[in-house]
């Protein structure tokens, strides 16, 4: 017999956990669009993901808002200030909808 556990393992050892990694599931899907949004990118740049950092920024920002992970500066997760979402400008500042469009119509 070996003075081990069942697969070579000390029992007397206590398990530490990792440093990072160890965060609640997300059980109500609060960060599903973003998750979704992400593996999208995954998929579609063949794992490349450098191309969805920001997919992967907006991923990890939804789990602290929703303290689903501890807030942490973005810089100590490997995002720098150049690592921006960008996003589509508006018309006018305003986003344009249907009924904003007949209201042209009429003047």
């Amino acid at each position: 017999m070996s003075a081990g556990g069942a697969f070579g393992g000390n029992r007397g050892a206590r398990p530490v956990p990792p440093e990072k990694g160890v965060f609640p599931l997300d059980h109500l899907h609060e960060c599903d669009l973003e998750k979704k949004d992400y593996l999208a990118c995954l998929k579609s740049t063949g794992a490349q993901s450098e191309k969805c950092r920001a997919f992967s920024k907006k991923y990890l920002e939804c789990r602290m808002e929703r303290n689903l992970m501890a807030k942490q500066d973005m810089s100590e997760l490997g995002f720098s200030n150049a690592d921006v979402v960008v996003t589509p400008p508006e018309k006018n500042g305003k986003l344009e909808s249907p009924a904003s469009d007949s209201s042209k119509e009429k003047k």
